[in-house]
């Protein structure tokens, strides 16, 4: 008897860039979810998360962190070839993030671009959680900046769920969950939710059947979109 066995395509390498620990594996799953042939590889900077949080803003020296951090992922040669493209899931960094991609020749994404594209689609009143307080500023802003761009007009409420996160690092998987689904509580009518930090994405599945709108998380998406960015039909 005859066994025909066959190859596994595998795909592009992809470097995931993080600043919070907690985002490496809801990045690895989504992709174990949505892309398991892609050669995903993760670079970890929980220092910047902490420096931003005690400067409160991104100065220059962040700035020029995340161009080295890029820089490195991009230029790196190993199992899936050449670095085909970057995910930084480090939410509350759009502007850095923003500021490296004219400088590389690959796809560099934000973490939430896709999940606010998405969130244009279903309607025009955006509610955001987030566990990181930093980053409740800089998503609003984005999304407002991409509705603008898109020519759209948009409602954007943003809900911080205080204590989330240190649970989270604590080990208290239900404590943040908690936290989660009471700052959602808070938000005002809207047409989409969207849980902005790749961390929450594990409270979807507890959130989503206490809402009657969509609940969106941000790995998923981006890694869709990233998909079909570096692997074009």
């Amino acid at each position: 008897m005859t066994v025909e066995v066959r190859a596994v395509p595998q795909g592009p390498r992809i470097a995931l860039i993080h600043a919070l620990e907690e985002s490496v594996v809801p990045a690895r799953t989504a992709f174990r979810e949505h892309w398991p042939e892609a050669r995903i590889f993760d670079l970890l900077d929980t220092s910047l998360a902490v420096d931003l949080a005690e400067a409160g803003r991104l100065d220059q020296a962040m700035m020029d962190r995340f161009g080295t951090l890029a820089g490195y992922a991009a230029g790196t040669v190993g199992a899936g070839g050449r670095t085909a493209g970057i995910l930084f899931t480090c939410s509350a960094f759009a502007p850095a993030i923003d500021a490296v991609k004219p400088h590389l020749p690959i796809p560099v994404f934000r973490p939430n671009e896709a999940a606010f594209e998405a969130a244009m689609e279903i309607g025009s009143r955006i509610g955001i959680v987030v566990s990181f307080g930093p980053s409740a500023g800089s998503l609003r802003t984005e999304l407002l900046a991409m509705a603008a761009a898109a020519g759209r007009r948009v409602e954007v409420a943003v809900a911080i769920a205080d204590g989330a996160l240190a649970a989270l690092k604590s080990g208290d998987g239900d404590g943040h969950d908690d936290r989660v689904v009471q700052a959602a509580g808070q938000l005002p009518d809207c047409d989409v939710v969207i849980l902005g930090q790749f961390s929450m994405a594990r409270t979807k599945a507890r959130l989503q059947p206490l809402l009657p709108v969509p609940v969106l998380t941000t790995p998923g998406a981006a890694v869709e979109a990233l998909r079909r960015l570096t692997m074009p039909a």
